[in-house]
């Protein structure tokens, strides 16, 4: 009877666990579910355009702040401690505010208009820090692909390709001037995304503990506690028994 007990007793504690695991799923869904709503609907459309001058700032970054609460549920659910995804989160806001800083600052055209004023005295002035801009981070981004492809050996020209692609298209956004509003918009969509992206190359350095996982829902207790007492009954049994 006293195994019956403690079985029953890790039953319940296992039925703890699960519950809580189903119930951070249950909200992953539901904001996942809400994420999508809110570029439907627009909820946050009045914040957008009272601070940031736009109503799409309000459905983009609430699209992503229930993304990323979501994700960090998922993440809560498979072991990952508060600690990490705090440390995430600091590192997501600390580049969200790098970004938004040098944005605001304009850092990036004043360095493709110096670069264009040395280089190509010859290109229009008012566009000369936007094709400096596509060029100079394009063909960083062909670097960043064809280093990428070679590390993961994969297929050289589609990776240069995309890297050159993704280069050129950061160049050109990058060689806008931002005013506050949109300096602070781009760094909060930043942060959000570099939250999730930090959170998701910790998981991906560091791995699931499996066993750990696997702990949570076997009644270890009940089973090594039943394995000493079928020794010990083995053990004065008559010769002979089973």
């Amino acid at each position: 009877m006293a195994h019956v007990e403690l079985a029953k007793a890790e039953a319940t504690a296992i039925g703890g666990q699960i519950a809580q695991v189903a119930a951070l799923g249950a909200v992953a869904i539901a904001l996942v579910i809400a994420a999508v709503s809110i570029v439907i609907i627009g909820s946050s459309l009045f914040l957008g355009e009272w601070i940031l001058g736009s109503l799409g700032w309000g459905v983009l970054h609430g699209f992503l702040a229930f993304i990323a609460v979501a994700m960090m549920c998922v993440f809560i659910a498979v072991g990952v401690s508060a600690g990490r995804i705090v440390r995430a989160l600091a590192l997501g806001a600390a580049l969200g505010v790098l970004v938004g800083a040098v944005l605001f600052l304009n850092l990036p055209n004043w360095a493709y208009k110096t670069i264009g004023d040395n280089v190509l005295p010859g290109i229009d002035p008012g566009v000369r820090p936007l094709v400096v801009g596509m060029v100079v981070v394009g063909l960083i981004g062909l670097l960043v692909g064809i280093v990428g492809a070679w590390r993961a050996k994969a297929s050289y020209p589609a990776m240069a390709f995309g890297g050159l692609l993704i280069g050129v298209a950061l160049g050109a956004f990058t060689a806008i001037t931002f005013g506050p509003q949109a300096a602070a918009g781009v760094g909060i969509a930043i942060g959000y995304i570099g939250w999730m992206a930090f959170m998701g190359a910790d998981l991906a350095r560091t791995g699931i503990d499996v066993e750990a996982l696997k702990a949570r829902f076997t009644p270890t207790q009940t089973i090594e506690t039943s394995k000493e007492t079928l020794e010990w009954l083995q053990k004065r049994m008559p010769p002979g028994i089973g």
